[in-house]
């Protein structure tokens, strides 16, 4: 049978393509099913014993009767593509016991066609040819294999064809190196972190290429987005081999302009995050609380060191009711403070806080509303909040 347009997707999602038409629910009605189908595919049309996909699909748990499980399994794969494309599931054929996948002309499977460019690339084509196949793969490779979890070596498969993915990655970068086409690198890089956003080398390769097209700006802002998602989902700062690429942009770059705005933006925080007053830790406060104590000999700055402490010296209160006001307190200070103020949490129940007010008598004000605030929204008559505030380097009366 004939058909117009066929595709089936198995990389980074498991969908058919019939024209216009996407059948995405595969497998919500068959895991096993697509799981089987896979496992066929990635045969390349070498049939496979029954006995061989028992083992993949259920492995040594027990089944009764595994060979018709199998032949069920067959038949409700079958259906399932015969009911996206009519005849479509003659693609899996049998022969005494064995099964092989044989795509029908005009169905194109995507993982097929990437394993037939990487044989195309073992055969020494020219470099114009290596670069057409390269480009290819790169517009297959949608994400990892789909893995439905149901095959025994399935995570193994997907290791597989992402290794043999990235290989070809590397090995077109370094093509593209030879022709100086840093443009396309740049695309390249970018393409590959879509699917791979952890690969340090690819990271490096970008900000490397960015760097020969004179785009340092780029390449900083690169780093410091790996910088930020290696701290958030990691838990570490980037590789050695990263910060050494990122030393070395920064010896490259052309001016002096340029260097003084990557250090202003690695300084600089998000306009996002300019909202209510900064909250640090304590030795930083005490660090900003001297350099504005110089400021103030030289400039005569108008700052006020405020403290607001929960509790209630007639009875004690549990620690978990004082947690509860300190985190009430702190939501208030957030949305009542400016964001010129600084504020960080002195011990257990005492915050202190940097005021950029004029006079003492607006201070005393704010922290008054503040008090005010806390008891409209923390109904508990056992916890009380008093506040104390002084004009910088002045003890606090």
């Amino acid at each position: 049978m004939m058909y117009k347009n066929v595709k089936i997707q198995l990389f980074g999602m498991c969908c058919i393509t019939v024209d216009d038409q996407i059948f995405d629910n595969l497998s919500r009605k068959s895991h096993k099913g697509v799981s089987l189908m896979e496992f066929l595919i990635l045969s390349r049309g070498r049939p496979i014993s029954g006995q061989r996909l028992i083992r993949e699909l259920w492995g040594s748990g027990r089944i009764i009767n595994p060979e018709n499980a199998l032949k069920t399994q067959i038949s409700r794969l079958r259906s399932l593509l015969n009911s996206v494309a009519d005849g479509l599931g003659s693609c899996i054929q049998s022969d005494q016991g064995t099964y092989c996948w044989q795509s029908q002309p005009g169905v194109n499977v995507d993982v097929i066609e990437f394993l037939g460019l990487l044989d195309k690339l073992k055969a020494d084509p020219t470099e114009e040819e290596r670069e057409g196949y390269y480009s290819r793969i790169m517009e297959i490779y949608e994400g990892e294999l789909y893995n439905s979890g149901d095959l025994i070596n399935g995570s193994s498969l997907v290791n597989w064809l992402h290794r043999d993915y990235l290989e070809s990655v590397y090995a077109y970068i370094e093509l593209l190196k030879t022709q100086e086409s840093y443009n396309e690198i740049v695309e390249v890089c970018q393409k590959t972190l879509r699917v791979d956003e952890f690969n340090d080398h690819i990271h490096i390769e970008l900000m490397q290429a960015m760097a020969s097209l004179n785009r340092f700006s780029e390449a900083a802002r690169e780093y410091r987005r790996v910088t930020r998602l290696s701290r958030k989902y990691l838990d570490s700062e980037p590789s050695e081999d990263m910060q050494a690429c990122y030393q070395q942009l920064l010896k490259d770059g052309k001016t002096l302009k340029f260097n003084l705005d990557v250090i202003r933006n690695e300084l600089l925080e998000k306009k996002s995050e300019w909202v209510g007053p900064y909250f640090c830790e304590f030795q930083a406060f005490k660090t900003i609380y001297n350099i504005q104590i110089r400021n103030l000999e030289r400039m005569g700055s108008s700052i006020f060191l405020g403290v607001i402490m929960v509790g209630n010296p007639e009875a004690e209160i549990s620690s978990v009711s004082r947690e509860s006001a300190m985190a009430a307190l702190q939501e208030i200070l957030r949305k009542n403070l400016r964001r010129g103020d600084i504020v960080t949490r002195f011990s257990q129940n005492i915050f202190a806080m940097l005021l950029t007010t004029v006079s003492y008598s607006t201070g005393d004000l704010v922290m008054k509303r503040i008090e005010e605030m806390f008891y409209e929204e923390y109904h508990n008559k056992n916890i009380i909040v008093h506040h104390r505030i002084s004009p910088l380097g002045t003890k606090v009366s």
